[in-house]
């Protein structure tokens, strides 16, 4: 079930055809957040604004399967507001990022490698939120599993829009980092736009929904084993 338009959604739609772009329907993201909320009120008010964007486009979330911090807040919101939630856990991480009640579907994998694999086969694109843990038991995890993520586009594995929330420019010195690789010839010109951003939820769905890859990949999809795992599951 989709939304029913309204009159700036079919004035959106009118452009996207006059212009030839055909815009992406999304049936699950999977947004990459922590165990903390951040300092900054804003960080909390960013993931409410993107839990309603989704539950309003119907989309389903994928995420890491904590009950705590933005990953407690973006499910909750979610599972609330009607949409299926599927958290993806690490056995090891179950104690530490479960508090209370699970929410949705939980499913328990492995290691962190089946944990990034699985959500990749399950989402039709993902978002990255800002992360800080100021428990000191974390920090780094999405910014590991979104820079992968944008590797396995480079690479040719996916074609999947890859989404920056840039609450308060948290993002900024890692786009700057980007804008260094291309000046200095490391990074392709075309594979920085691998990396949608924008600064509220609403406007970085309208750009994932018009995310056309630009960059040349390095490998044909097809010639990747791991082409098996990034297939949407059965239904």
């Amino acid at each position: 079930m989709e939304k029913p338009p309204n009159q700036d959604n079919n004035s959106s739609e009118q452009k996207n055809e006059e212009s030839g772009l055909k815009k992406r329907n999304f049936r699950r993201i999977c947004v990459f957040c922590g165990s903390s909320s951040g300092n900054r009120p804003s960080f909390s008010a960013a993931t409410l604004a993107l839990g309603k964007q989704l539950i309003d486009r119907k989309i389903d979330l994928i995420y890491g399967g904590g009950s705590v911090g933005l990953m407690g807040l973006i499910s909750h919101t979610v599972f609330n507001g009607g949409c299926n939630v599927l958290g993806i856990i690490p056995r090891a991480l179950l104690q530490y990022e479960i508090s209370g009640e699970t929410i949705g579907e939980v499913k328990t994998v492995s290691d962190m490698h089946e944990r990034k694999s699985e959500m990749a086969k399950q989402a039709d694109a993902f978002i990255a939120l800002p992360e800080f843990d100021s428990k000191n038991k974390g920090g780094y995890g999405t910014m590991e599993e979104l820079l992968e993520i944008i590797a396995w586009s480079q690479l040719g594995i996916h074609e999947k829009p890859v989404g920056l929330l840039n609450v308060d420019g948290y993002y900024n010195s890692l786009l700057a980092l980007f804008d260094k690789g291309v000046e200095e010839g490391f990074i392709e010109n075309s594979a920085k736009h691998i990396v949608v951003s924008a600064e509220n939820a609403e406007e970085l769905m309208r750009k994932m929904e018009e995310y056309k890859p630009l960059h040349e990949i390095v490998a044909p999809r097809t010639s990747w084993e791991v082409d098996q795992l990034l297939e949407p599951p059965s239904l």
